[in-house]
């Protein structure tokens, strides 16, 4: 890359076309619930649908394509329904181009690289000139299509609503507006994990909504695969779900954009993905490839059956190897969008002391990469590492990057990279989506505003900073699951453990839209607290394997600290070595140090229970019994103890 003054944009007409380069590869799996083959097969060639972007755009579609390929084309819009996996079929590469928009910010990255090419004999070179291509980016959206709780921190300290579909779409249309080369991308988990209005239809209104917003790619998230496979592969292609139909009473078209994911394997010799690696994608004269990925760790925060025959590998070296196919089809420019980030301490447009995975991940790509448009750690950044600008845009749309790439029009290179987070404020909703949600929002009602208790004071999901790891959320989330298993016949438990992960939301004192007064708690509310629908299994533990699940909370990767039942005592050691945290001698029950030899009923969720998270000693767990949902159990604490109070943070102790 290198530094250079952009010139103006010149003759960009906007136009979609997706084609797969040759050896692509197209995959269908069967699972449960979904029609297909479960066999994996080659194509030479397969098409996607129109992103929509830009009057002009089109699709054409290569009859010699895979089980993937729909064989219609459309004229834009979020109608398509040509999309490529349609049926669950992938393909290594998707070669598109569109109209789409450039913007300044704040974070720069330039390169000294050469910017003329030689044609031979007494050829006159035309002059460089310069392309600015807008890259637009979110992260973590999570179904949040209703305006989200929890506030952006400005520079100033002082905090602002953010997010909601309605008003991201207006922020999308504003930055489109600057100019016709913007290119809408996100990093993972659009869906999974979300409100009761999206989570209650399958997740499909949001997929429709990012149709709507004119969405181009989204790398694969964990969450996307909470449903498993099969699922996500209805997500690209559309149907009816196997379990309600169309629950909404309209067909699912599916997303009219691209899932990628690189790094996500149904079969290693030859190398098959789930979904496409990369993208190719024109845009005002310029390509830019798109790489997408997840964390390599998925398989270890999923339920095991979402992730089964599936093979996930090392991040970098997986979108090292693809980048010779980019660069052996012309590209030069090259995006990765992975499903991994980092940490920093300071506010929504800063990197101060970046730290986590994506930190090594960034460092040790390809130096042909020129952005890394990060996420899952729900965290807002704006950085450089490894000479590369990395972004995260927060969560649940209220943040979005705003990314200016410059590409030599001669050499086809990144000569420069700017960056902006930039808050996605509430001042303007977009009344076509607003009313798309509105329709949902109605749909869902019923179910979502019935009052299940009450609450004397905000319960919050989020652990105090530099403390032990609870919150008063995790608490009653947990003292709720040993509550429903209590009893004999229901289990017996004595403890429950609650993964941190799990618990979702806030519940806040102040009344929501339409509730009577404060404290009151909706089946909506809990419902986004909980959203997974896990259900509770009772096992027997040995107080041995009860440190063991303790002492597993810290690994090379991080610290999960458990949210424990009331009457459960513990302390750890941030400075104590991996394997030696918790002080054995602080692990009690009701005041009694845990016995190593004596078994102990313990209560954990579905997704605990299988080794999610990499609490792995719970798949040894014996005398297993199955019980209600998380959510049923919540509902059933609330109506036993309402109002709630906050439970005390004495439960878990931090030690030096």
């Amino acid at each position: 890359m290198k530094s250079s003054n952009p010139s103006p944009l010149r003759g960009l007409s906007p136009r979609v076309l997706f084609l797969t380069n040759l050896g692509a590869l197209t995959v269908a799996l069967a699972t449960s619930g979904c029609n297909g083959d479960a066999a994996a097969t080659e194509s030479s060639s397969t098409s996607a649908s129109s992103t929509g972007e830009g009057p002009g755009s089109t699709t054409e579609v290569d009859p010699t394509g895979g089980p993937g390929s729909t064989g219609q084309s459309s004229t834009g819009g979020a109608s398509s329904t040509g999309s490529t996996g349609s049926t669950g079929s992938t393909g290594e590469a998707i070669t598109s181009s569109t109209g789409s928009t450039g913007a300044v910010g704040s974070t720069s990255s330039t390169g000294d690289g050469s910017s003329s090419s030689s044609t031979g004999g007494d050829t006159e070179l035309p002059p460089e000139e310069f392309i600015k291509v807008q890259i637009v980016a979110l992260n973590d959206f999570h179904g949040n299509l209703e305006p989200p709780s929890g506030k952006i921190t400005l520079p100033d300290m002082s905090k602002v609503d953010a997010g909601g579909a309605a008003f991201l779409a207006t922020h999308i249309a504003a930055l489109r507006a600057d100019n016709p080369n913007t290119v809408l991308v996100s990093a993972g988990d659009v869906i999974g994990a979300s409100p009761l209005v999206s989570a209650l239809f399958h997740d499909e209104p949001t997929i429709e909504v990012m149709n709507q917003l004119g969405l181009a790619y989204n790398a694969v998230g964990n969450h996307e695969f909470d449903k498993g496979t099969a699922e996500l592969l209805r997500m690209q292609s559309g149907g009816c779900s196997p379990i309600d139909g169309c629950a909404d009473g309209t067909p699912f078209p599916g997303a009219s954009f691209q899932f990628l994911a690189a790094n996500v394997l149904v079969a290693q010799e030859p190398i098959k993905t789930l979904f496409p690696s990369y993208a190719v994608h024109e845009v005002g004269g310029a390509k830019i490839g798109f790489i997408g990925m997840t964390l390599e760790g998925t398989p270890g925060i999923v339920t095991p059956a979402g992730v089964a025959g599936l093979t996930f590998v090392d991040e970098v070296e997986r979108a090292n190897a693809v980048i010779p196919e980019l660069t052996a089809l012309g590209v030069e420019a090259i995006v990765v969008l992975i499903h991994e980030g980092g940490y920093q301490a300071g506010t929504f447009d800063e990197c101060v002391g970046i730290s986590g995975a994506i930190v090594d991940i960034a460092t040790n790509l390809s130096d042909k990469v020129d952005l890394v448009v990060s996420g899952h750690t729900h965290q807002a950044y704006n950085c450089i590492i490894g000479d590369k600008v990395v972004t995260s845009a927060s969560s649940f749309g209220r943040v979005v990057s705003d990314i200016d790439l410059e590409i030599s029009t001669l050499t086809g290179d990144v000569t420069s990279v700017t960056a902006t987070n930039v808050v996605v404020t509430r001042d303007e909703a977009d009344p076509d989506i607003e009313s798309f949600v509105s329709q949902y929002k109605v749909l869902a009602a019923p179910l979502a505003n019935k009052q299940i208790g009450s609450i004397t004071a905000t319960l919050e999901f989020m652990p105090v900073k530099d403390g032990p790891g609870h919150a008063t959320m995790g608490l009653v989330v947990a003292d709720a699951q040993l509550a429903a298993t209590a009893d004999p016949k229901f289990g017996g438990a004595q403890i429950a453990f609650m993964n941190p992960g799990g618990v979702r939301a806030d519940l806040l004192y102040p009344a929501a839209p339409g509730e009577a007064k404060d404290g009151l708690v909706t089946y909506g509310e809990a419902f986004t607290v909980q959203p997974f629908g896990n259900s509770l299994v009772v096992m027997t533990l040995t107080g041995a394997q009860i440190e063991k699940l303790l002492e597993q909370q810290f690994t090379m990767a991080g610290t999960k600290v458990l949210q424990v039942s009331k009457g459960f005592t513990f302390a750890w050691s941030a400075s104590a070595p991996l394997g030696a945290k918790v002080d054995p001698a602080s692990i009690k029950l009701d005041g009694v140090t845990i016995d190593p030899v004596k078994n102990y009923r313990v209560v954990v969720n579905s997704f605990l229970a299988s080794g999610g998270d990499s609490f792995a000693v719970l798949v040894d767990g014996t005398d297993r019994l199955g019980g209600a949902t998380d959510l049923e159990a919540l509902q059933a604490y609330f109506a036993a103890h309402s109002p709630v109070a906050p439970p005390a943070l004495d439960r878990v102790a931090l030690l030096p």
